[in-house]
């Protein structure tokens, strides 16, 4: 159990330093140069762990598998990460932190069309006081500063199509394992944004110094690599529900490391957003929990039966 707590909390820690690092980061370099570096260096760091988890469960690919990695990989890194970055250059990065931890409501949301995860009257509040503690968190009627209605807004979207992406994933994750979908994704949509830069003259490694290689190896190798690696491993030793704990945590680390490190304000108002979004996320959490405890409870009866039919 200590080992999940470490994995846990380290992993929190990196994701929450994220939107700091891309805020810094962005203020040199070109927000889809920077989201494809990133999720390219991220996804080959991942990719030994991949093998091992490939070779563990004996996991034989089709073609409508590396397609459907593929589209993981488009909805995530040049849609969602893509609306991310642009969502952290145009506002503070405590508001993008605090908003794209709605994502997992969007998917519930989405999971009810593409899993036998249904949407119920739980999740449908969580989904409710989340969208309210986004609306909280920006004030659109009265932006502090440093907030901007665009940023907002590619910070929602940003949220809802990495829901998407996580919504698809639960339907391959079982057999083809998380970190296999997730290091082959991440490389698949880089390789697609890679034509994307060419095609809009966007710079690929120009304009990279040597001043700029540790933020790029902190965001790219500690955050996406070993800050996903951790996710998964604390999934291995407990399940989805208990690893989740780190997007939970989030919320209230984020706006800290934001304070200290750009010396951004928190109003009122921003905190009754991240207190909301924490309801938010309590509820999605006990939801997730219960859902596992009746897959469990299922999986004993049906060992127990196949025992009786076939004993040993």
């Amino acid at each position: 159990m200590k080992k999940v707590i470490a994995y846990i909390l380290i992993s929190a820690i990196l994701f929450s330093t994220m939107e700091v690092a891309l805020k810094t980061a962005g203020n040199h370099l070109d927000p889809l140069q920077l989201t494809f570096l990133r999720f390219l260096i991220g996804g080959v760091f991942l990719f030994p762990f991949a093998l091992k988890e490939i070779k563990k469960l004996g996991t034989v690919f089709t073609k409508k598998d590396y397609t459907h990695m593929l589209l993981m990989g488009i909805v995530c890194i040049c849609i969602s990460m893509v609306f991310f970055q642009l969502g952290v250059d145009h506002s503070n990065a405590s508001t993008a932190a605090v908003i794209f931890c709605i994502n997992p409501m969007f998917t519930m949301l989405f999971a009810h069309f593409l899993t036998e995860e249904k949407m119920n009257r739980k999740k449908l509040i969580a989904l409710g006081i989340g969208i309210l503690g986004i609306l909280f968190m920006v004030n659109p009627f009265h932006l502090s500063p440093g907030n901007t209605l665009m940023g907002a807004s590619f910070s929602v979207l940003s949220a809802l199509f990495f829901g998407l992406y996580s919504a698809m994933g639960r339907t391959s994750v079982r057999r083809l394992g998380g970190l296999t979908q997730t290091s082959i994704s991440f490389i698949m949509g880089s390789v697609v944004m890679l034509p994307v830069l060419i095609l809009f003259d966007r710079p690929i490694f120009s304009g990279i110094t040597v001043n700029h290689l540790p933020m790029l190896f902190y965001i790219s190798i500690m955050i996406t690599g070993i800050g996903y690696l951790l996710y998964f491993l604390a999934m291995g030793e407990s399940d989805a529900a208990t690893a989740s704990v780190v997007f939970f945590v989030k919320p209230g680390l984020a706006p800290i490391f934001a304070v200290i490190a750009l010396g951004e304000v928190i109003e009122i108002n921003g905190f009754i957003g991240i207190a909301l979004i924490f309801v938010s996320s309590y509820i999605n959490l006990r939801e997730q929990k219960k859902k596992n405890g009746k897959i469990e409870k299922e999986i004993e009866v049906k060992e127990g039966f196949n025992e009786e039919i076939n004993p040993k």
